[in-house]
């Protein structure tokens, strides 16, 4: 399959590579139909982090399901999903809580809570700028979307990344019906979370240009 390729700081190319497969009984295999560069990318594209060349990136992916493990049960074949861009196994401790993005079973090195698709630190997943892409413990990690969602990819592959993380930062700041918020950086996380301030019933919502 085709996949864009991690070479080193500020150089990534798009390379022949192995076809993702099934390899455990709990993955699910999804064809890439839609798939976003987040502004994180950059830490590993400006070479701030440690990331080992030959990795493919991508974490904020959609596609549908072509193949299902023995052990899936919820996810089926033809099903549209998005993917999360933390992967999470839906039944450790941290997971049971709510806390999927400190998964306690997806790391590779048990220093670290948290497992990603193709990013540093975050374990060896492949990324979604692929053609296809494995999607460990499928049940967890796999949206499954509505009939709509194929002719709204642009708005649904939102949902892997970018609309939650806005809609996180009104969470944290507790934004309530009829109040006033301003949001520093028009960005995509600042756009984001004028967004969802807005859905929340924010009386005014104003975004500053940094």
């Amino acid at each position: 399959m085709k996949a864009l390729v991690y070479d080193g700081p500020r150089s990534v190319t798009v390379q022949d590579v192995p076809d993702a497969r099934i390899e455990r009984p709990t993955d699910v295999l999804v064809k890439i139909t839609s798939t976003n560069i987040c502004g994180s990318d950059l830490h590993m594209y400006e070479g701030r982090t440690d990331m080992e060349t030959g990795r493919v990136l991508g974490h904020e992916n959609m596609g549908e399901v072509i193949e299902v493990g023995d052990g899936v049960d919820r996810v089926r074949v033809g099903d549209l999903v998005c993917l999360p861009f933390n992967i999470s196994c839906g039944f450790c401790r941290n997971c049971d809580n709510g806390l999927t993005a400190f998964c306690l079973t997806t790391p590779v090195d048990p220093t670290m809570a948290g497992a990603a698709y193709g990013f540093a630190g975050m374990g060896p997943y492949s990324g979604g700028q692929a053609e296809f892409l494995r999607v460990p413990y499928g049940d967890s990690n796999c949206l499954v979307l509505p009939e709509e969602a194929r002719e709204k990819q642009t708005d649904y592959v939102m949902l892997s990344d970018i609309f939650p993380t806005g809609w996180h930062c009104t969470e944290l700041a507790g934004v309530q019906p009829g109040e006033t918020v301003v949001i520093y950086g028009a960005g995509p996380v600042g756009l984001m979370a004028a967004l969802s301030a807005s859905l929340k019933s924010a009386a005014k919502v104003m975004v500053v240009d940094r």
